[in-house]
């Protein structure tokens, strides 16, 4: 059995909120995205998938420097959020930002093949007989996209889990505030005679990340079955 010292427990609770909070926050747009890129013919929709994807192509450290110029304190957007007490740089907040970004196209990328999946005409089905469009889409689509949105919520929660390098360049490796499991292996690399905490940090990390990829399998499909009948 593993035994993890205070601070190896303190990076695994603050990893797990981070990832936590990052995926409920980022789920209702990347269901808003997904949709959008699935079934929208609007002007502008090729920057929209350009936008979303860019993070899953840009270099890790990229895309936190940008993090950092637009949220940090002398940033637009933080030098906002800070007028109105929300700082997000140098903060848990701010880890949570990152591994958000980070996680979102591969939990719209789920959304929207599972949105494309389900066949339009229900929906319009649905409207002959009487029901509006938010009837139908809560009625009718999203209970048949349910096991894409469980499978993209799972995948960004795995994937903030393992997020280091938007993180480490936008909040730093701030010990119980900002370092999570792979700030805290990184940390545990640069010092000799730390290879035990390494290995129990790796471990703990493969565990949570398989965990989640087997939940979302089984919780996808139950989902399914509710869906189908079968």
């Amino acid at each position: 059995m593993l035994e993890l010292t205070p601070a190896e427990w303190e990076a695994l609770r603050l990893s797990l909120k981070v990832a936590g909070v990052a995926t409920l926050a980022s789920l209702p747009l990347g269901i808003a995205a997904g949709l959008a890129l699935a079934r929208g013919r609007f002007y502008g929709r090729t920057l929209l998938n350009i936008l979303v994807h860019l993070p899953l192509i840009l270099p890790p450290v990229v895309t936190g420097y940008i993090l950092l110029l637009l949220f940090g304190r002398r940033g637009p957007i933080g030098q906002f959020l800070e007028s109105i007490g929300i700082v997000l740089a140098f903060n848990w907040k701010g880890a949570a930002l990152a591994a958000a970004v980070m996680g979102f196209p591969l939990m719209v990328r789920a959304i929207r093949l599972a949105a494309e999946a389900v066949d339009e005409r229900l929906g319009e089905a649905a409207g002959t007989l009487g029901a509006g469009r938010i009837a139908t889409f809560v009625l009718v689509t999203l209970p048949l996209m349910l096991p894409g949105i469980i499978a993209g919520a799972i995948l960004g929660f795995a994937k903030a889990m393992g997020e280091f390098g938007a993180t480490i360049t936008f909040v730093s490796n701030i010990p119980g505030e900002t370092r999570t499991l792979p700030t805290a292996i990184y940390t545990l690399l640069q010092v000799p005679g730390s290879e035990a905490g390494v290995v129990r940090l790796t471990v703990i990390s493969i565990v949570v990340a398989v965990g989640a990829l087997v939940a979302s399998e089984l919780l996808a499909v139950r989902a399914r079955k509710r869906v189908t009948g079968r």
